[in-house]
């Protein structure tokens, strides 16, 4: 693993255990970030012409925390971050399922409501967890790679170029998975372009608190790791230390 900077005793330990000080944390933050973002998507709002899903008020900060993972702690926080929370949409649409077609009792007066929310729609859920996937892995390994031709300069044209082509592959793979043969091809690119629109410049202006996080982390957790020799499979087992 190389560091930025000279390296002390007290950041190789916690790196040789994998015992960051805030990393637990933040995965749990970001998991919640991603499940609540998932449950409440299902409301709309208007901003003049545009009708925006609510959960665009807290997903595009699942790619913000990607970022904060992968600058940090590297690719490879990155890629364990993105399992869990895949698994736990998973989990979170099994289980609302199953309470969706659990018979009420007959006292319960609300199915038809409950039903209306968490009642998932199989190929709109398949989109949103492929579109998940693939977007949150592509803004992943665009910054680490950045990171490297940047030689740890210029933070904000890792955020923000992680960012264009993570939502550009998230928000085509979920609108082409979701819609394709049911709505036209013109109608579709147009929801792309509208939503790929608000999460960038959602993610943009969050810059400086992106940056003043990750300044903060490093100087806190000793470390700026640089992912020279990493396997940026989605599917490789990381650097031995996470």
């Amino acid at each position: 693993m190389r560091v930025k900077g000279e390296e002390t005793k007290f950041t190789a330990l916690f790196e040789s255990r994998g015992r960051y000080r805030y990393l637990d944390a933040l995965i749990l933050l970001f998991v919640t970030v991603l499940l609540v973002s998932n449950i409440v998507a299902a409301k709309f709002f208007a901003i003049g012409p545009l009708r925006v899903s609510t959960a665009q008020m807290l997903f595009p900060l699942t790619y913000i925390f990607g970022d904060i993972f992968t600058e940090v702690y590297g690719y490879a926080a990155s890629r364990r971050a993105i399992w869990y929370g895949f698994f736990a949409s998973f989990l979170l649409v099994v289980l609302t399922y199953v309470a969706v077609i659990v018979p009420p009792a007959p006292e319960y007066a609300d199915q038809t409501a409950f039903a209306t929310i968490f009642k998932p729609v199989g190929r709109i859920v398949a989109a949103s967890l492929l579109a998940y996937w693939c977007g949150e892995f592509a803004n992943s390994f665009t910054l680490a790679k950045l990171k490297l031709l940047t030689k740890g300069k210029y933070l904000w044209t890792r955020t923000i170029g992680s960012t264009v082509i993570g939502q550009a592959v998230d928000t085509t793979v979920v609108m082409f998975a979701a819609f394709y043969g049911t709505r036209s091809t013109t109608v579709i690119v147009q929801l792309i372009i509208s939503g790929y629109v608000i999460k960038v410049v959602y993610e943009t202006l969050m810059t400086p608190v992106t940056y003043a996080v990750v300044n903060f982390l490093k100087r806190r957790e000793g470390v700026d790791f640089f992912d020279y020799e990493t396997n940026f499979s989605p599917f490789a087992t990381g650097h031995g230390r996470l």
